[in-house]
């Protein structure tokens, strides 16, 4: 049943996205899928799984630690890959909070209006707070609790690193950031053509 939903995703991605054209071609966006994650939680499991498999599929996911080099400034990277995506994947995890990077990112995310699936990976959103550790000022601590709170209130996906079945997880992810990336699609074709009458 799982592989017939990632059939499914993958059935309606070639018929609405065309991927002979793939959608990298068409766009001059750095990345299709912004991945917002905490490195040293889901870099080398959900992150990097997610990552790959996108990838796999003609997708073009931003990932830091495959996507930046030795020497890249963070903010003149991540900023504009984020600005120009054309969704965000929000993976959050118990130290996903601690992080100035990852807030700033999710916040970057929200504030450019982007279409975000959050991904609730060994946390649940009620346990998700930001903390003032003296390292950010109080408008950039406004902000990111702003942007934590619209992620919370936005239908994501859950996850037990544990427990959970990796196989479907990923199938179910994919299946999720297709339909929106297709839903994205179709709605600016219906907007060029409007745009063209």
């Amino acid at each position: 049943m799982q592989l017939r939903g990632a059939s499914s995703a993958k059935s309606l991605y070639r018929k609405i996205l065309k991927p002979n054209t793939r959608i990298h071609a068409a766009t001059k966006s750095p990345c299709d899928i912004f991945i917002n994650h905490r490195g040293i939680d889901t870099k080398k499991n959900i992150a990097g799984l997610l990552d790959d498999h996108f990838y796999r599929m003609g997708l073009r996911p931003f990932l830091d630690s495959r996507n930046m080099q030795p020497g890249d400034r963070l903010y003149e990277k991540i900023n504009p890959a984020i600005r120009n995506c054309k969704i965000g994947v929000a993976v959050f995890s118990p130290n996903y909070c601690d992080s100035h990077f990852c807030l700033h990112e999710l916040a970057l995310l929200m504030e450019s209006k982007k279409r975000v699936i959050p991904i609730f990976c060994d946390v649940k959103p009620s346990q998700l707070r930001v903390m003032d550790y003296g390292t950010s000022s109080a408008k950039e601590l406004q902000r990111f609790s702003w942007a934590l709170e619209e992620a919370k209130h936005t239908v994501g996906l859950t996850f037990d690193t544990l427990t959970g079945d990796w196989s479907q997880f990923l199938n179910t992810a994919t299946d999720a950031v297709i339909k929106n990336l297709a839903e994205l699609e179709a709605g600016n074709s219906s907007k060029n053509c409007a745009a063209s009458s």
